[in-house]
Formats: structure tokens, sequence, C-alpha cells
């Protein structure tokens, strides 16, 4: 059974996996394993997110795949982010993310993190000392 057969048949009810077989071996593990979320979407919306992430975010391109206007992407786009937990969420983190954008900011990236009000004039003077 593929992952469109699995999500058409939960038809979006939660779900676990109790057992999981390594192809090629004789190794088997059981438990309880939650599917990846990407896994728990429906299968238009993977569809749709591997769309996206292959027309590497471009919403011009999706309008273009899909035949549908801007703010039709968008509210998709945005329907999904809603079922989704994000990275800042999450206990695991990337090693390849760098979460916290100061840890590699430029000055001109203080300064303008400082114009959008991001940060005050108190951090922004302490990332430019800390990065000296």
């Amino acid at each position: 059974m593929d992952w469109q057969e699995l999500t058409d048949l939960t038809r979006g009810q939660p779900f676990v996996v109790e057992r999981v077989r390594l192809v090629g071996n004789d190794i088997a593990v059981e438990g309880q394993f939650e599917p990846p979320q990407l896994a728990q979407l429906s299968v238009d919306d993977q569809v749709f997110v591997a769309a996206f992430v292959r027309s590497h975010g471009s919403i011009k391109e999706m309008e273009r795949i899909f035949g549908v206007s801007y703010p039709t992407v968008k509210s998709r786009l945005n329907r999904i982010a809603g079922q989704l937990d994000f990275a800042e969420h999450l206990d695991v983190a990337d090693p390849h993310l760098d979460p916290d954008p100061r840890s590699t900011a430029t000055s001109a990236d203080v300064v303008n993190r400082l114009r959008r009000g991001e940060i005050d004039v108190a951090e922004a003077l302490a990332e430019l000392e800390r990065d000296r």
C-alpha cells in the first residue's frame, strides 16, 4: 500500500503506523509511529506542496501549473500551513537551518532589522558590539 492509498483510506482521520519493515532486510520494528506531517495532508495537498517546492516557491509558477490566480495559491498555502507545525515548535531542529539570523548577521542586516522595527536600538548596538 502506498501513501496515496493510505491517505484515501483514512480520509483525513489521524492514524499511527504500528509496524515498519526495512525492505531487503529481515528487520521489522513495531511500535506506534506517527507519520510525518506532510504524509498526513490530503493527496491533493501533498501534490500542491511538492509542486511548490519544485517550483522553488514561485507563486507565479504555481499560478501557471495549476491555472489559478495568485490569491488562490496564497489561500491554499495558508490553509496548508495552518495544518503544519513549524521548526520553532518542534523538538528537533534542522542542523542545516540557522534559527537565529543574528548569529550570522552582517552590520547591514542588523541595521535593516532595526529599520523594520524587529529589534530596538539597544539590541542593535549589542549585536554590532558582539560581532566585532
